[in-house]
């Protein structure tokens, strides 16, 4: 969980929009975002999906713990990690798409492989 990356917000804002955005990513399977974001992003989804992938009642706790809806945590479990049981890591892909029109900032697709 520790990262150098602060994102230009102070440590609950930042920690509480990283939440935001792997439970969005969980629960839609895709996000666009920006390079930065989508870093921090893929680095905490991949550790709830490998939680995920073990099954067992202290994971899906500490799941919760991250996690900010119940249901996300469900379909994580039941869903998502049985896709991944043969896989050792690299559950997410970051696709470039260009800046962004207001502010040039560089936009990426963060998805579920």
């Amino acid at each position: 969980m520790a990262s150098n990356r602060r994102l230009g917000r102070p440590t609950d804002h930042r920690m509480l929009m990283i939440r935001n955005l792997v439970t969005s990513l969980l629960d839609k399977g895709k996000i666009v975002t920006t390079v930065t974001r989508a870093k921090e992003t893929k680095s905490m989804a991949e550790k709830m999906i490998t939680l995920a992938k073990k099954g067992d009642l202290h994971s899906r706790r500490r799941a919760m713990a991250f996690v900010t809806d119940e249901t996300v945590v469900k379909k994580l479990f039941d869903n998502i990690a049985p896709k991944y049981m043969d896989r050792e890591g690299g559950y997410t892909r970051i696709v470039k798409i260009g800046p962004r029109k207001g502010d040039a900032a560089e936009m990426v697709i963060l998805e579920l492989v």
